[in-house]
């Protein structure tokens, strides 16, 4: 549905022209004067730039005719703003990306402390204010770092649409970020490759497509977020090695192409799931829930009542499952599957409630040795990739930009290194 140009209209009490955008009011002077319909047509440029979200730089009172100054701002008022913003920008197939969350979590620690106060008086000190709240809540340097960026990067959008002065993005710039090491914010343990054994453990708990989801992984290193969206159309099968095309990834922004190599193994699992409706999904949930729910039919000991048997489906349920799996729910099910295949031999038949301060510490470190996430699995691949064909080979078929980036996911071989010093040193 297409949006409404705001128009140009008379505002009685005051004899002014009006122009409402986004729900606030702009004067723009005497109405009927060429003044006033130049300051609707350089308003309604401004809001058209800024992705039809408006300005406030130029807003009149009615009575005074007085512009309100961009130092009048509150945070809160540039939080929503950039908000507003943040949901048309950060968009790929019609969606919101995962960048949107993550604004609004850095957003929640400024408005919170600082939400009431003028964007003009925000300064270094009350940056690093924000920072040692966002410590205090317990997240690593690392993502300390994101969320001060993030907050650093909406007033970097606010200055460039004029809604603060131009020395508040510049004082803050002077802000370092946290170095490893040298701060109260905790480490962040290094993401490892997954033990073999780890992984074949889930397989029985697991239903058939999530495991051909996971071996897919394994062999071709690619992210779960593109095994997750797999189609026959993005599919080329014409040659001895396939060639996985995704609709959409994750550095589409920056200009780059992505294809993922399907060999023989990899061609195996995939030729049970191709569809013949060609922008149908391989893996999908709602075939997930309905052979469950037929294994459940089949293996129930009593016979279903009449009522039972009559009962109609909900026509359009609140909730069901969806076209694909997304990165998260394909998360989720490889740490239920993990509980599952891994329980505690004590703490896992205790209720959660009733468990000790000591006794939940524990249970969290077994977790963290018996749990793993399908991100592990492209580092699996790396590892494999770099250890038998080198570095080179391994960006090319992860698909980084950079060598460097690729050895934060390769594992170095120190059995080999060893070796050849065994012999030399």
């Amino acid at each position: 549905m297409p949006v409404r140009t705001p128009s140009y209209r008379f505002h009685k009490p005051s004899g002014q022209a009006v122009v409402t955008l986004n729900g606030r009011d702009f004067y723009l002077g005497k109405h009927g004067t060429p003044q006033s319909l130049a300051e609707y047509d350089r308003l309604l440029a401004e809001w058209l730039v800024n992705g039809r979200h408006a300005a406030t730089r130029a807003r009149e009172n009615p009575t005074s005719g007085s512009p309100v100054a961009p130092d009048e701002l509150t945070i809160s008022e540039m939080i929503l703003a950039y908000i507003r913003y943040a949901e048309g920008y950060y968009r790929k197939g019609g969606k919101p990306t995962g960048e949107v969350a993550h604004i609004k979590y850095a957003m929640g620690h400024l408005r919170r402390l600082y939400g009431h106060t003028s964007a003009k008086n925000f300064g270094p000190l009350a940056l690093k204010t924000v920072r040692q709240q966002i410590i205090d809540s317990g997240l690593c340097h690392n993502e300390v770092n994101r969320r001060t960026r993030i907050i650093v990067r909406a007033f970097k959008w606010a200055t460039e649409n004029e809604l603060i002065p131009l020395s508040i993005h510049h004082g803050l710039r002077a802000v370092s970020g946290l170095r490893k090491g040298r701060s109260e914010a905790r480490e962040s343990l290094p993401v490892k490759p997954v033990a073999d054994t780890l992984v074949d453990a889930i397989v029985p708990f697991v239903s058939r497509q999530v495991g051909a989801m996971i071996q897919l992984q394994r062999l071709s290193g690619m992210r779960p977020g593109e095994v997750c969206m797999l189609r026959t159309c993005d599919l080329d099968t014409s040659g001895r090695v396939w060639i996985y095309t995704p609709e959409t990834h994750k550095t589409e922004h920056h200009g780059r192409d992505r294809q993922i190599y399907f060999g023989p193994a990899a061609q195996v699992v995939l030729r049970q799931w191709i569809r013949p409706d060609p922008i149908d999904y391989l893996f999908q949930p709602k075939e997930v829930v309905e052979e469950s729910l037929a294994e459940r039919r089949r293996n129930r000991k009593s016979p279903m009542t009449p009522s039972q048997q009559a009962r109609a489906k909900k026509p359009s349920p609140k909730k069901g499952p969806g076209a694909c799996y997304t990165a998260d729910s394909y998360r989720e099910t490889i740490v239920k599957a993990c509980a599952a295949a891994f329980p505690h031999p004590v703490l896992s038949k205790i209720p959660k409630k009733d468990l000790t301060s000591e006794q939940r510490r524990e249970l969290k470190d077994w977790h963290r040795a018996h749990r793993w996430h399908p991100n592990q699995l492209r580092h699996n691949a790396a590892t494999k990739l770099r250890r038998e064909f080198g570095l080179d080979v391994a960006r090319v078929i992860l698909g980084h930009s950079s060598s460097t980036v690729t050895e934060v996911y390769a594992e170095v071989d120190r059995d080999k290194a060893i070796g050849v010093m065994g012999q030399i040193g």
